[in-house]
């Protein structure tokens, strides 16, 4: 049994899609979105605030900078979780706006596809009539040939 081997690929490549607006042209807000997005729901931020915390009981543990237990920290969390709230708010309106333009865009990709497929339809169709005409001709002029020999 052969190891499998994972791909180191990006997952997601919807920012190299033709149809997603990405890089420059993004906006100020968007861009911010998009890092937010990917910083906050990383491994990486899950270990820094377990780390954080930790840090913060540890050196509270005894006549600490927070005088009652836990008030303050009660407090940063609280504020951390409304702004991630509306950080998740924005990040989610961001990756519709992405959806949206993929599905558009996908939209018009089968539009043209089904116009040029009946558009070869016809043509293949004009090909077949010909063809059956050159096929009575070919007939006829054998026909011709066997009866005059």
């Amino acid at each position: 049994m052969t190891p499998r081997v994972r791909d180191r690929r990006p997952r997601s490549l919807w920012h190299h899609h033709p149809a997603v607006i990405s890089g420059e042209e993004l906006t100020v807000g968007e861009r911010a979105a998009d890092r937010m997005r990917n910083g906050m729901g990383s491994w990486p931020f899950v270990f820094a605030a377990l780390v954080f915390l930790a840090i913060w009981m540890l050196y509270n543990r005894s006549d600490g900078f927070d005088p009652y237990p836990f008030i303050l920290l009660n407090l940063c969390l609280s504020c951390l979780a409304a702004m991630q709230g509306a950080i998740l708010l924005i990040a989610a309106k961001r990756s519709d706006h992405i959806a949206s333009q993929l599905a558009q865009h996908d939209f018009e990709t089968d539009s043209r596809a089904a116009d040029r497929i009946d558009e070869l339809y016809d043509l293949v169709s004009e090909l077949a009539a010909a063809n059956r005409d050159l096929v009575e001709q070919n007939n006829l002029i054998l026909g011709l040939l066997s009866t005059s020999t």
